[in-house]
């Protein structure tokens, strides 16, 4: 059942806590670090790509969290939500990152990706869980 009202507003919860997150983890608290290691290969990032792309996350995971937690309980919908799509996400952007780019030392960029997605996707399965609480429990996505 294709719920749009729901999939914008775990869109915008997404995009709410994300956003704010991504921002000031990588370009304030941990810029220095991240510039130690050369992750950032432009002089100034492009923010509004990076906010495209949390608001296209996002519409996508309000779209398959009824999918993927579908009969599960807030708390089951939240951490299932975060395992699933955290570690999708781990692959793809702290793995595969490293073996791309050379970024060093590889432990430090691992405990600081990997934190800062467990931090995000944590957040990011209790908002959903919370804008599809009331259907949680339906049968039917």
């Amino acid at each position: 059942m294709f719920q749009p009202v729901r999939i914008l507003t775990g869109t915008i919860g997404y995009a709410a806590v994300t956003f704010p997150l991504a921002y000031f983890w990588h370009l304030s608290i941990f810029k220095d670090t991240y510039d130690r290691l050369g992750y950032f290969s432009r002089d100034e990032p492009i923010v509004v790509f990076g906010f495209f792309a949390i608001v296209s996350q996002g519409v996508i995971l309000a779209f398959i969290y009824p999918y993927l937690c579908r009969g599960m309980t807030f708390g089951k919908g939240a951490i299932t939500l975060a395992a699933v799509m955290g570690s999708y996400h781990w692959t793809m952007h702290v793995l595969a990152a490293a073996a791309k780019q050379k970024i060093e030392p590889l432990p430090t960029w691992f405990a600081l990706e990997s934190t800062y997605l467990l931090i995000q996707f944590a957040v990011a399965g209790v908002v959903l869980a919370f804008v599809y609480r009331s259907s949680a429990q339906d049968s039917q996505p």
